[in-house]
């Protein structure tokens, strides 16, 4: 089943962030072969170990990237949104790293290495911006480490949220400061490293301060730029604003 332009337009979008898209090169993507999927929440899209013939393009929903110790324990070293390709590292790795699961339920498209490489060949400027991606994630996860490693609680949660606002902003799914955030506490504790009982306590503290408004899965944001500051957030490493003209982080 091929994806319809309206299915693929996450993709081409998150490319347009980073490069200025002719026709020609905006056609090429058009005609990518993707197999859709219709993924349940709490699903592995991929597996660590799994040798891989195809990379996806997250098109709705939220994943992350996870590992899980010998104890069972499980560290989320990335959150995924709409227009992400969280695994696109397998094109050239043989054997993935890491799991990637569903948090949500999730639309995907799946595209073969093949049909990718092609791509990469025909057309060195998406070769370019594909590959910029991979290095912005590299940018997120350096900074996942000083959040996790040097941050203390309060901060790491709130950096943590101008993070998911910032990249929903940038995917034109935040606006005037309020997006979903479809992650549970124990998802949250598992990527600040810290337990559920912590996460809970820390977003009470964050309510009372004034510096986030949660209901249910709705986040909003009365101060950005206090919760910025708190956080001790510089969205430099989103490298949102670089190449083409990107689409506001928020609007409002």
């Amino acid at each position: 089943m091929s994806a319809s332009t309206s299915d693929r337009h996450p993709f081409i979008r998150r490319l347009e962030t980073t490069v200025a898209l002719c026709d020609r090169e905006r056609a090429a993507l058009e005609r990518l072969p993707m197999q859709l999927a219709d993924i349940r929440a709490d699903q592995d899209i991929v597996r660590e170990g799994d040798r891989a013939s195809r990379s996806f393009a997250l098109l709705a929903g939220c994943t992350c990237t996870y590992k899980v110790t010998n104890a069972g324990k499980r560290q989320i070293s990335a959150f995924h949104v709409p227009g992400d390709v969280p695994d696109l590292q397998s094109l050239h790795l043989t054997t993935l790293d890491g799991s990637i699961g569903t948090l949500t339920p999730c639309r995907v498209g799946f595209m073969p290495h093949e049909a990718l490489r092609d791509l990469c060949h025909e057309h060195p400027r998406l070769a370019d911006a594909l590959w910029r991606g991979t290095l912005i994630e590299g940018a997120i996860f350096r900074e996942w480490t000083v959040n996790v490693g040097r941050r203390d609680a309060l901060s790491r949660t709130a950096h943590l949220l101008c993070e998911w606002m910032s990249r929903l902003g940038a995917a034109g799914l935040a606006h005037n400061h309020a997006c979903e955030l479809p992650m549970t506490q124990a998802e949250l504790a598992d990527a600040l490293g810290l337990s559920t009982v912590h996460v809970n306590r820390t977003l009470q503290e964050l309510r009372r301060s004034g510096l986030v408004v949660l209901t249910g899965t709705a986040l909003q944001v009365p101060n950005w730029a206090l919760l910025m500051s708190f956080g001790d957030f510089d969205p430099t490493y989103l490298h949102l604003q670089t190449g083409a003209p990107a689409r506001p982080a928020l609007q409002g």
